[in-house]
Order: structure tokens, then sequence, then C-alpha cells
């Protein structure tokens, strides 16, 4: 049963009139016990004149508003199993933004696929740090304007952020296509240097954004030479090992290896592990990399001297005895993932230099194959 008889006869009336005008999204302010409405020409509101306490009013605002949106009082999360169930995605997105629940606008800028006009009546219902990471995963919001303006928003919410895979996401997420400008790249690179989890934010990033001097690999005109015939017709192991030697491509190692040198906690690592991995995204048999380094070694000495795939043979057989073993450097390098750290990070939760220690036996040959593509 809906309680509208309990609210005051003033905020039932103009909570209706409210109501029955076209809305795109509703806030409530619980502090000021105001409801607010955006609509088409700007911004509606009603302040409450609550009859009970102030917990109990708005329970029966919600109930209202339950009732005229979705024809049912039970609110989120009731709605949320119906609308699970309808299949009416876009409608009922849109539904879900008029019931005034903060839980209820979290759940839409989860949804998969989200338009730009939906991303932007959501984030006036509820800008936060976490909505503003969730709407920036979404296409369409990265490449309308609202994608700058959350862009703004992490940038300078990010000193007070302190869960450190916040940070790191805050980072990559800003660092896509052209949502900051060259000088905020530059600054962010600039704090990392006292704060680890901003270098994995950049390797997700394009390596192009990586604010150091550019200067390829030693090795690069030949190799780009030896492979121009592969790299042309889109052979993936020419391509990627071809743009690992380009300036690019070593600011992107240089920046794994600062990355490596100390991370400070697991959420942070396993993260650094997946941008490893999606930064080379070849296709071996391991999707989130090899549970054993001993594997990537081994299968890269394997390939290298005898049989391989044909894509990847066809590269081997272009190369000669000084820039093989390079090819084989990027080859344990890019099977490794988030599951090449089951073996360290099984059953114990240490951070910081416990965490670091118990970690060498994998990112020590890490950063030797780094120093080995940069030489």
């Amino acid at each position: 049963m809906v309680h509208t008889l309990q609210l005051s006869n003033e905020d039932n009336l103009r909570l209706n009139v409210l109501l029955a005008q076209p809305l795109q999204a509703i806030r409530i302010n619980e502090s000021t016990m105001t409801v607010h409405a955006l609509t088409e020409k700007g911004e509606a509101k009603v302040r409450l004149n609550p009859t009970t306490r102030d917990e109990q009013y708005l329970r029966w605002v919600r109930e209202l508003l339950s009732m005229k949106i979705t024809g049912s009082p039970g609110g989120y999360p009731m709605f949320l199993q119906r609308w699970t169930r309808m299949g009416h995605t876009r409608n009922n997105l849109e539904q879900m933004l008029l019931l005034g629940e903060p839980e209820a606008v979290v759940a839409v800028v989860h949804a998969p696929s989200l338009s730009h006009e939906i991303g932007r009546r959501a984030w006036w219902a509820s800008p936060s740090a976490h909505n503003a990471r969730r709407l920036l995963e979404k296409p369409d919001v990265v490449a309308g304007a609202l994608g700058k303006e959350l862009a703004a928003y992490l940038l300078e919410f990010l000193p007070f952020e302190e869960v450190q895979l916040d940070v790191v996401d805050s980072v990559r997420l800003c660092l896509q296509g052209e949502l900051i400008p060259p000088e905020e790249r530059e600054k962010l690179w600039n704090r990392a240097k006292r704060k680890n989890p901003f270098y994995v934010g950049f390797l997700y990033a394009d390596p192009a954004y990586i604010p150091l001097p550019a200067k390829p690999n030693r090795h690069h005109a030949e190799i780009s030479q030896q492979l121009a015939a592969l790299d042309a017709s889109s052979n993936p192991y020419a391509r990627a090992f071809c743009e690992l030697l380009d300036s690019h491509g070593q600011n992107w190692l240089k920046a794994l290896q600062l990355a490596l040198e100390k991370p400070v906690d697991q959420d942070v690592v396993i993260s650094l592990f997946i941008a490893i991995g999606a930064h080379f995204a070849l296709p071996f048999p391991e999707y989130r990399g090899v549970r054993e380094i001993s594997t990537a070694l081994q299968r890269a000495e394997e390939y290298c001297s005898n049989d391989a795939p044909p894509d990847l043979k066809a590269v081997v057989d272009n190369l000669n005895a000084a820039t093989l073993p390079l090819f084989k450097a990027m080859l344990i390098l890019a099977q490794v993932g988030e599951d090449s750290l089951i073996p360290f990070f099984g059953g114990n939760d240490s951070v910081g230099s416990v965490m670091r220690k118990r970690l060498a036996p994998i990112t020590d040959p890490l950063l030797a194959l780094a120093k080995l593509l940069l030489q």
C-alpha cells in the first residue's frame, strides 16, 4: 500500500504535479529534504514538509515515485527484478532514473549498452567518483561532451582517492582518446613518481600518451625492414614486435619497469598483469596468461627453434641471430597475464615489501625482459 495519505497535502499535490510532466531524472537531497527533478527546460524542485521522522517520510515519497513510474510501490530493488526479466532495457533505464534511489542510478551506470543521453541524466542524478568511472567505460559517453566533464571530475578527485585500484582505474579511464589535454597527461605522469598505481594506469593507455623522450630501439629500423611484408599483411606477431621496438613501444616498456618496481597491493599488481596481457593480445592458448612463467619460457624457446604456428614461424624465419633474442623476449612477456599471479597470491594477502619479495620470482624475469628489449 502507498502511504500517500500520510504525506502532507502540500507535498502530495506538488509531487503529483511534478510527476505529471515529462521528467528525465529525479534525485533526493536527504539533508535538505528536497526532491529535485531534471526536465527538458532545466531543474525543478519540491521542498518536503515531513509529517514524521525524515527517514520514514522519504520512504513514503519513494513509494509514491515508484507507484507513479512503475505501477508498483515496491521501488528498487523490486523494480530491478522486473527490469531484468522484461528486456525493455532502454525504457527501463530511463524509468530507473526516476525512482530517486542512488542504488538504481548505480545499476544504470553499470548497464553495458548505455547511451550518452542516459549517461548525462545518471550523472546529474548521482555524481560520484564510482559512477564517473563506470560511465567512462561506455564508448558513447567517452565520445560525447559528458566524457570530458567526467574526466575533469576524476582528476580533481584523484588526490582524495583512498583505494589504490580506483586510482589505477581513474588514470586508465582519463587517458582514453582526447578526454584530457597533453599537459594534464604530463601532470599525471609526474605524480606517478610518488604514487606507483599511476604508472599502471598508463600501461592501459595509448603508448603515445606516455610523456617520455621518444627514441626507438637500436634494432627497430633493421627489424622493420626484415618484417615489412609481414607487418603489411597484418601478421599479429610482426605488428606487435615492430610496435614494441618503436619509440612509443619503448616508452611503454619503461613505464612497465617503473610499475613493476614498487607495486603497493595485490589488486594493483593484478591490474598491472591484466594490462600486460591486454597490451599484446596475441593468440596464445591461455586467455588470461600462463600460470607458470616456465611455460612461457619453454614455449618461446620451442617456437623460435622448432615448430611454431604459421604466423609466428614466418616472423622467426625473417629474423637473424641478432634480432631473434628480442623476439623471443617479447613472446615470453606477451604470455603473461592475470593467471600468472595464481602461484604467488593463492592463500595469502601480503602487501607492500612482503608482497614484492614474494613476487620477485616473476617480477625479476619480467624486468630483465624489459631491459633486454630496451637495449
